[in-house]
């Protein structure tokens, strides 16, 4: 019998095949963290936002490309009206074994509504956004809101089987003094934790470098109370594993600024109005909203994927120094997709 065609793949300049694809299904949300938005926000028109059905579109065409793994991302992308829909949409491709992942990352506020409906489409693990567990610093962080809200979310994504990851800011003089007892709360839970530099994006009403804490000196904090050692684990992404002794779990490190982590880049993000960003930390785009809305095939929108692979960079450009002008790159993370 003859062989069957290789999968289609999309490799980059470099040589990395893109497997990965982030999506942004909203710029909005119902917090303002510090570090990702500013106090008072202007988002998008309406119009200028994908629908549901071309997001699905633009998400399947990578899909079609050999892209396995698939994240929703926002903004919250629970806010966003009718968003279960694409989601059971998406799910096809989990079904049809195109897809090995669909998942999303939140900041935990809606899962006590929508936890049971995930685990029904197919999602079996997400990223959970905590930076704090004190009230009055998670407050301060986000701008007002309750964590209740997210412990309570969390605690019924686990009771619908879960699994989460929680990803944690490191903030000079806002959390770094909790990071110790957030990697013991995740290890009771059975929660492996990622903990994360601030990044240089978009404006938030103040100097970034205030809020820059190396995640070296963090490791080093941690290294008083817990054991740790360098984990095998590599899942072609930004993070660098530990295991803790004490927990049993894994804990990630995340460092675009004192470490990058380009050379394994296996990853695209696409934003809510149907920009494709190549890399992160560059502003290089492509726009895929005009050729999605140009015609009812794909064969533009494929032309416009291809191409833009052609000139994913090598690496991004993220520094942060005191007194420079602005951030690294204009757009908040919101927008690109958290």
């Amino acid at each position: 019998m003859p062989e069957s065609p290789e999968a289609p793949k999309l490799i980059d300049p470099f040589g990395r095949t893109i497997t990965y694809l982030r999506v942004s299904v909203t710029d909005r949300c119902d917090f303002r963290c510090v570090y990702c938005m500013s106090e008072d926000m202007t988002f998008l028109p309406k119009g200028e936002v994908l629908s549901l059905e071309e997001l699905d579109r633009a998400c399947s065409a990578f899909v079609a490309k050999g892209v396995r793994k698939l994240r929703l991302t926002g903004g919250e992308p629970l806010v966003r009206r009718g968003i279960m829909g694409l989601i059971r949409s998406l799910s096809r491709h989990l079904k049809s074994g195109a897809l090995d992942e669909l998942t999303l990352t939140t900041n935990g506020s809606q899962l006590t509504k929508y936890a049971g409906e995930l685990v029904d489409c197919g999602i079996k693990r997400i990223n959970v956004s905590l930076d704090t567990l004190d009230a009055e610093k998670f407050s301060d962080i986000t701008r007002g809101a309750d964590i209740a809200q997210v412990l309570n979310g969390i605690k019924a994504a686990r009771n619908a089987g879960l699994k989460i990851k929680i990803n944690t800011v490191a903030l000079k003089g806002v959390n770094q003094d909790t990071i110790t007892d957030m990697v013991g709360w995740c290890g009771e839970r059975g929660l492996d934790m990622t903990l994360i530099e601030t990044m240089p994006l978009g404006d938030i009403g103040g100097e970034r470098v205030d809020q820059y804490l190396p995640l070296s000196e963090v490791r080093q904090q941690l290294a008083r109370k817990w054991t740790l050692s360098d984990s095998e684990l590599n899942t072609g992404g930004p993070s660098r594993y530990v295991d803790v002794a004490e927990t049993g779990q894994k804990l990630g490190f995340i460092t675009p600024l004192s470490h990058t982590f380009c050379e394994t880049c296996n990853r695209v993000r696409m934003t809510c109005t149907g920009t494709l960003y190549m890399c992160l930390g560059q502003n290089d785009q492509t726009d895929l909203r005009t050729p999605l809305r140009a015609s009812e095939g794909d064969e533009l929108l494929d032309a416009a994927i291809d191409e833009a692979i052609g000139r994913k960079p090598k690496s991004h450009e993220f520094v942060i120094e005191p007194g420079e002008d602005g951030p690294a790159v204009a757009r908040h993370m919101s927008t690109t997709g958290g």
